[in-house]
Order: C-alpha cells, then sequence, then structure tokens
C-alpha cells in the first residue's frame, strides 16, 4: 500500500526537478574587425560546457550551453597563433590561458583581460552578472541577457587606445591590452590587499577612475560592486556576449590586417610599455615566443 503512494509521489518529485532545471544558452558573437577566440572557465566544482574555446572570424557568433546553476567567466583572446615549429602549441598575445590549446581546458586568462563573469540561478533564482576590468583590459565586450526585463552591462570603450603608457601592453608599436594598475604596480593600495583589503580601506585610484569615465557599468576596481554588479531576477534563458558591441577594429592587428594571423610561426616577447617610469617585462614561456613575425610583417 504505502509503496503504491510513494513511487508515483516520487515520480512526481523527480518530473518536477528535472522540468525545473534550467540549462543556459550563451550566444557568443564577435563584431571585432579581427578574429577573437573566446575562452571559458567554469567556477571550482561547477561542470565545464562542451567547449571551453574556439574562433570567430569577425562577424561569426556560436551557441554554447551551460548546465543549471552554471558560474564561471568568459573573456576574448586576441593576436593567436599554432605554432608547430617552436614546439609551443596554440598561444594568445593577450587573454591566453596557457594551455597550449584552442580549449582553455580548465585555466584561465593571464591578464590582461576583459572578463564577463556569470553566477546563474538554479531552479528559479536570480542571476549575477558583470563585466570586469579588475584584471585588465582587452577587448570591449557587452553582455546582454535574453530575458529582456533583465539590464545588459558592458565595456564598449577602447581603453588600448586610452590607456596610460605605464599600464600599456605594446606589439609591434600598437596598444594591445591595459593592464591593471595591481598588475603594473603590484602594492597593497593598487591591488585590495593586504592593510587595503576591505571595501573601507581599498579606495578608487586614478587608474580605476580612467577604467570607470570609460566604461561606467563595468567593475573598475576589486570593491566596485554598487555600480557593476547586475542582477536578473528569476534568471535568464540565455546570455549574448558579444565583442566590440560598437563595431569596427577597436585594436589588436599589429600589422594592420584585420583577418586572422598566420599560423605556424613563432613570437618574440610582448613588450609591456614603461613609459619611463617602470622598466619593461615580458611574459614567460609560450607567450614570451610572441611577436616577431607582426614586426616583421608591420614592416612590409
Amino acid at each position: 500500500m504505502e509503496a503504491t503512494i510513494l513511487l508515483p509521489l516520487l515520480s512526481l518529485i523527480c518530473l518536477s526537478f528535472l522540468k525545473g532545471a534550467r540549462p543556459a544558452t550563451f550566444t557568443v558573437k564577435n563584431n571585432c574587425g579581427y578574429t577573437v577566440w573566446p575562452g571559458i572557465l567554469s567556477n571550482a566544482g561547477v561542470a565545464p560546457p562542451s567547449t571551453t574555446g574556439f574562433a570567430l572570424s569577425p562577424g561569426e557568433s556560436r551557441a554554447v550551453e551551460v548546465a543549471d546553476g552554471w558560474s564561471g567567466r568568459m573573456w576574448g583572446r586576441t593576436l593567436c597563433v599554432q605554432s608547430s615549429s617552436s614546439g609551443a602549441g596554440f598561444a594568445c598575445a593577450t587573454g591566453d590561458c596557457g594551455s597550449g590549446t584552442v580549449e582553455c581546458s580548465g585555466r584561465g586568462a593571464a591578464p590582461p583581460a576583459t572578463l564577463a563573469e556569470f553566477t546563474l540561478a538554479s531552479i528559479g533564482g536570480d542571476d549575477f552578472y558583470d563585466v570586469s576590468l579588475v584584471d585588465g583590459f582587452n577587448v570591449p565586450v557587452l553582455v546582454a541577457p535574453a530575458n529582456g526585463s533583465c539590464p545588459a552591462t558592458d565595456c564598449p570603450a577602447d581603453l588600448n587606445a586610452q590607456c596610460p603608457p605605464e599600464l600599456r601592453v605594446v606589439v609591434a608599436g600598437a596598444a594591445v591590452a591595459c593592464r591593471s594598475a595591481c598588475e603594473a604596480f603590484g602594492t597593497e593600495a593598487y591591488c585590495c590587499s593586504g592593510a587595503h583589503g576591505t571595501p573601507a580601506t581599498c579606495a578608487p585610484t586614478a587608474y580605476s577612475r580612467l577604467f570607470k569615465a570609460a566604461c561606467p557599468r563595468a567593475y573598475s576596481y576589486a570593491y566596485d560592486d554598487a555600480t557593476s554588479t547586475f542582477t536578473c531576477a528569476g534568471g535568464s534563458a540565455g546570455y549574448g556576449v558579444v565583442f566590440c558591441p560598437a563595431g569596427g577594429s577597436s585594436s589588436p592587428e599589429p600589422d594592420g590586417n584585420p583577418a586572422s594571423p598566420p599560423t605556424s610561426v613563432a613570437y618574440p616577447p610582448m613588450v609591456f610599455s614603461s613609459g619611463g617610469a617602470y622598466p619593461a617585462t615580458t611574459r614567460p614561456a609560450m607567450v614570451t615566443l610572441i611577436l616577431l613575425v607582426f614586426r616583421v610583417l608591420s614592416t612590409h
């Protein structure tokens, strides 16, 4: 008797749970005048989507489905190449995830990189999302919920063109990314760490104010929550993530060519412009190979 009552009840509970599960679809689009290689990183303990990295030519888009309750981040990589001769594999001048392949496979972006961050609802809760410049900037980004009643957020400006010399990442004479002050200088005040590790003790700086003025809806430093975290009540069935939402070139090809960079080449170091105040530094390993080919191309 009890079994005949409990089994149908259990079936109904399981069915309602499955109906409540709400996978979301991200439509990732490249409006830039050059190829962008999106990277995707799930938070710890969260199942990754079927792809964690791919290429998007100018004007191309791709749908990526994530599981119910997914959380993680997306970003764009630029000036990427596959090197067969150096043994370094796949590498990018900006946003590189260090996997050696197009798929990031659980690795995050090397700064500087513009991040789109998400914590999606599980079974009817609220979604939270933002665009973050805390790790610097490389590509303009827009995040737009499919739920039309929820607000979009973005950093549509080309901060590479406005970047102070001491934060600028330069490849073949062109600014291709803009570092955060934390990455550039490493002090507690810029990194919101140590004695400056709370909202009360970590104030905006001249550099974060520059980012905020250009992109008012994006995170400009670690405790910029009040104007930078967005909520979609009840969640959204999907999100659009658009690189270069205003269209056009918005930087990267240092050889002046909006098409994909050539493949099977080796790269020299990426140089951070010091503006005379700070010594130039170089990236380690794979990205330390980056971009002699672009210097050569830019002279032809």
